[in-house]
């Protein structure tokens, strides 16, 4: 049994030895950027009206639901803050997710991210009005959740990356090694 226990040590050491450094960041940023870059690009290029400073009427019935509605889908009702938002959002989904493929300062991007997964939750939940299937459920058997499911995965990566860093294959190790 002890040469069983010691076989297992030395595996798991020589694997954690070699792949330790590198493995658990690649892997964490590519598996994101591959699930979610284009996701969050294509729902960035929905909001961009005329211009980059010019939110499209979409953007705003995305964001604030209800009260785009009150307001009579009239974009010029809708505050200066209102649009300040709605343009941040609207450059996060574009920037957020390329500087985590990049590994560009990626735990302040990935603590970005995490905001706005769960801002974006909270608007599909209590202003889009999500369905129970939609939100999905943690412990229900089923792994179809848009919501609990899905996005508890991305948080789960993102906080591997908040933990870990870009690792040594990003633009963040990189600029470390100007640093010193």
């Amino acid at each position: 049994m002890q040469s069983i226990l010691n076989l297992h040590d030395r595996l798991f050491i020589a694997i954690h030895t070699i792949l330790g450094p590198w493995f658990l960041t690649t892997t964490a940023r590519f598996s994101f950027t591959s699930v979610t870059l284009l996701f969050f690009w294509n729902s960035g290029k929905t909001k961009i009206g005329d211009g980059i400073f010019s939110p499209s009427f979409g953007a705003y019935a995305q964001i604030f639901p209800q009260k785009f509605e009150s307001l009579g889908y009239d974009e010029s009702l809708m505050s200066s803050f209102d649009t300040l938002v709605v343009l941040l959002g609207t450059y996060g989904e574009f920037i957020l997710p390329a500087m985590i493929a990049l590994g560009l300062f990626t735990r302040l991007a990935s603590i970005g991210m995490i905001g706005f997964i769960g801002m974006m939750s909270f608007v599909d939940i209590t202003g889009h009005n999500a369905d129970a299937t939609t939100i999905g459920a943690m412990f229900d058997r089923l792994p179809y959740g848009l919501i609990m499911d899905q996005r508890l995965l991305w948080v789960f990566l993102l906080l591997l990356l908040v933990i870990k860093g870009g690792g040594p294959i990003s633009v963040d190790y990189i600029l470390t090694k100007f640093r010193k």
